[in-house]
């Protein structure tokens, strides 16, 4: 890894330490713009370096640092109940970063939205299931609570990124 390769990662990590504690209580799963930050990142970095980024914060957090919703850290945050949302921020950022990829080598722009939207999915279901199995709840109950109050949220996020993403690319190429 090139030093500015090293620097962008710690950078897009250092974004999501910044708003993975700004959240808003909705229920069991906090509203957080950290799958903003997330979603970025692999939109910028790329599928390799996002996940690093990813991977980056998650460690910072996992080692007690309050990087995690409502400024927690600690493993305990990702053996507990939104454990899994916290896992789910790699796949979803390296589909992310794969969707940028493509979408700039292809010449197809939708792709990176519709990744994001296949990365935000299985980020909802990782998490999903892991809130199921620590809960106890059914899938319904689990839905309800995890997922659908967040999907406007989370479509106008996707949207964001996407927008915003060929602006920094161009800002971090210069």
């Amino acid at each position: 890894m090139k030093v500015k390769d090293m620097t962008l990662t710690a950078v897009m990590a250092a974004l999501i330490c910044i708003a993975g504690p700004l959240t808003i209580a909705a229920g069991p799963v906090p509203l957080s713009l950290a799958t903003f930050a997330v979603m970025l990142a692999g939109a910028v970095l790329g599928k390799k370096r996002g996940t690093a980024a990813v991977g980056l914060y998650l460690l910072i957090g996992i080692i007690g640092i309050p990087v995690f919703s409502g400024f927690s850290g600690g493993f305990q945050k990702l053996a507990g109940v939104t454990g899994g949302y916290l896992a789910g921020y790699l796949p979803c950022a390296f589909l992310t970063g794969l969707g940028a990829e493509r979408a700039e080598k292809e010449k197809r722009s939708w792709l990176l939205p519709a990744m994001m939207v296949l990365g935000t999915a299985v980020l909802y279901t990782v998490g999903t299931a892991w809130f199921m199995i620590q809960t106890k709840n059914g899938l319904g109950t689990a839905l309800g609570l995890c997922v659908l109050p967040f999907l406007p949220g989370d479509a106008v996020k996707v949207a964001a990124v996407a927008l915003i993403t060929p602006a920094v690319k161009r800002a971090i190429r210069k």
